[in-house]
């Protein structure tokens, strides 16, 4: 009920009243608004030397309503290059209308945050934003998920649509549908209506759409595999956001902001990047884009404790990802180095660093799955998979 309250001290009281009227004694709670370092390391970035430059009114205008309103990660739009000002450009034009957006990309780019930005600068952004994981919706259940069950021997089900009234449904991985739920979203996208399944009854849908999608629809649609209506109802606004590898000007603002956060979520000073660390980062290509970098740079911070993060520090830890970003396979002494490990190890290896960092904690904005940029969700069933037990 207390939205976007300022920072500051509150005393928040309750009283009872009984059918004679009879108040009794007010119950109270004291609460404390703090500003949110996040949100303040992105409006310094913003306000800085890493501004989007440019005489476009529109950018300047989209900086002053970032900073108000942006959730805390939003690495996807920070930087400067002529790449990621197109991007920022669109993505303003396109946030205060009701249109439903395609997001486009590879994995790692930030086409989730994107959506959250979306949403935070629209109409909707008070209301829920509702994230639907398309590939993890089976063939038996995705349409009830999605659109809630009328069963007569058993309570209804509120689907995800339903959920996101008033705010925005963001169908992750929309190409992973099956063809039959691809129909049902298709008719929710012309015809603004749905019905759960079970009943024949037509509710309204009030959010607003927006998808993701890292596969190549069009292919999708020649094999068959996607429906080429919903493939052009969906490029009625597509919103490519371009790899890392294409704008690697904007890694040293990115890598500034990504290392103020983590060190500042592990209450320590920041630490600077030496000049030939930089230089090294802005030398790979980052498959994994704004994730692998963000990712990295969490794990320097964690593991580099003097003021200064250089090379010999990375070296020393001998983490095999630090050996492949930087480079230095071969250079490392055979006692700084670890073996190469399968990827499966790796990653394992990767989320009891960030699980060690964080004491435990999943959730939250200071939780392990807040840092690996994924839903708590996900990160339960990898850590399933990869038998790491919570202790």
């Amino acid at each position: 009920c207390y939205q976007n309250l300022p920072p500051g001290d509150y005393t928040f009281q309750v009283r009872a009243i009984d059918r004679d009227r009879n108040y009794s004694e007010p119950a109270q709670a004291q609460l404390a608004v703090k500003p949110d370092a996040h949100i303040e390391t992105l409006s310094a970035t913003l306000r800085g030397g890493n501004k989007v430059v440019g005489p476009s009114k529109v950018l300047r205008q989209f900086q002053t309503k970032l900073t108000e309103v942006a959730p805390s990660d939003l690495t996807v739009l920070i930087g400067q290059s002529e790449a990621l000002r197109q991007f920022q450009t669109k993505l303003t034009e396109v946030a205060p209308t009701d249109l439903t957006v395609l997001l486009l990309g590879e994995t790692g780019v930030g086409k989730g945050l994107a959506a959250r930005a979306l949403h935070a600068l629209s109409a909707y952004g008070n209301g829920p934003f509702i994230h639907v994981d398309c590939g993890a919706l089976s063939q038996e259940l995705g349409d009830s998920a999605l659109f809630g069950r009328e069963d007569e021997t058993a309570t209804s089900q509120v689907g995800k649509v339903e959920q996101a009234k008033d705010g925005t449904l963001f169908l992750d991985e929309i190409g992973d549908l099956t063809l039959d739920t691809q129909d049902r979203v298709l008719s929710l996208l012309e015809e603004r209506t749905f019905e759960r399944v079970g009943s024949d009854q037509t509710l309204a849908a009030q959010t607003r759409i927006v998808a993701a999608t890292g596969r190549d629809l069009k292919t999708m649609v020649q094999a068959g595999d996607f429906r080429e209506e919903l493939y052009l109802r969906l490029q009625m606004f597509p919103l490519f956001i371009p790899p890392l590898r294409e704008h690697k000007e904007d890694i040293p603002p990115l890598v500034e902001f990504c290392k103020n956060r983590m060190a500042a979520h592990l209450g320590r000073p920041p630490a600077s990047l030496s000049s030939e660390v930089m230089e090294m980062l802005q030398a790979y290509d980052w498959p994994g884009n704004v994730r692998e970098l963000e990712h990295f740079i969490q794990q320097a911070v964690i593991t580099c404790k003097g003021p200064q993060i250089e090379v010999a520090d990375l070296m020393q830890h001998g983490f095999n990802i630090v050996n492949t970003v930087l480079g230095l396979k071969g250079q490392a002494s055979s006692t700084s180095q670890r073996e190469i490990m399968p990827l499966l190890e790796l990653e394992r290896s990767y989320i009891l660093e960030v699980l060690h960092a964080t004491n435990g904690q999943i959730k939250g904005k200071k939780g392990a799955a807040a840092l690996l940029g994924v839903p708590p969700s996900t990160l339960y069933n990898k850590m399933r998979k990869l038998g790491i037990r919570r202790s």
